[in-house]
């Protein structure tokens, strides 16, 4: 078998990720209902088999993780104990998706990155804001802003770009009932003090085409981002008190100036 699998990955990667993708899946605890502690280590193994095998395999493991996640989010479930599986399963999925991501070859090319990050994240962004609040759902919650933290981190451009396009077309649309999801992406980026002066920038280009409901969207979502800016990146704040950033400076003065006039 040893001998076969090895073939396999030197001669048929797609299909030998494939076979550690259908593996993975079939051992998910909606696929087998079971909580024993051989099952639970099927798991454990094979998510490390996955996290392993996407540092050369990354754009193949994170494709197939995603079509396994889509998979279970379609199920039909019904009982208590069906939806506790059901749960549980997206838990070590979303798990496995941001170990993965926090292990991404530094390497991996722009055409691959903005194909995986079109397909992930509107299976990420669900999660957010969930129809009932429990232990588990909130568990979920969780996972989901640590997945986006980690898929932002080294892919920042393609989500900062669904954030910008998300920015330009409120800002020419006539509903009142818009879609803010994409939105709230900014409350869970990975942003240091470059990123995050774009990301004002981009703010400030569009807000006075904005409508007063977008207003309030972007200031929670702003002050998240600026949070998680201080919490991850203490030392560029603390740097921030000896040398001010100009650029900085500059853009939140005019969103300052924006929030007040419009306020």
């Amino acid at each position: 078998i040893a001998q076969n699998l090895s073939v396999m990955a030197t001669q048929k990667p797609g299909e030998w990720v494939q076979s550690l993708i259908t593996r993975f899946d079939s051992q998910l605890p909606i696929r087998t209902g079971l909580h024993t502690t051989q099952s639970i280590q099927n798991v454990d193994q094979n998510k490390e088999c996955l996290i392993n095998v996407s540092r050369h395999k990354f754009s193949l493991v994170i494709n197939g993780l995603t079509k396994t996640l889509h998979s279970v989010d379609g199920m039909r479930i019904h009982g208590t104990e069906a939806e506790r599986n059901y749960h549980e399963s997206q838990l070590i999925i979303l798990d496995t998706l941001e170990k993965v991501l926090n292990s991404q070859p530094k390497d991996t090319s722009r055409l691959d990155e903005a194909m995986y990050v079109k397909l992930l994240l509107p299976q990420i962004l669900r999660f957010l804001n969930p129809s009932h609040e429990n232990q588990l759902t909130l568990q979920l919650k969780h996972l989901a802003s640590k997945v986006l933290f980690a898929l932002s981190q080294n892919n920042f451009t393609a989500v900062f770009n669904r954030i910008s396009a998300t920015l330009t077309a409120l800002s020419t649309s006539n509903e009142d009932s818009s879609d803010h999801t994409d939105l709230e992406l900014i409350q869970h980026i990975n942003v240091h003090v470059g990123r995050l002066t774009q990301l004002l920038n981009e703010v400030n280009k569009h807000f006075k085409s904005l409508k007063k409901s977008v207003h309030f969207v972007l200031a929670a979502s702003l002050e998240k981002a600026i949070w998680n800016w201080m919490d991850n990146y203490p030392e560029e704040f603390t740097e921030l008190q000896k040398r001010p950033n100009d650029e900085l400076a500059d853009c939140c003065d005019k969103l300052f100036e924006l929030f007040n006039t419009f306020a």
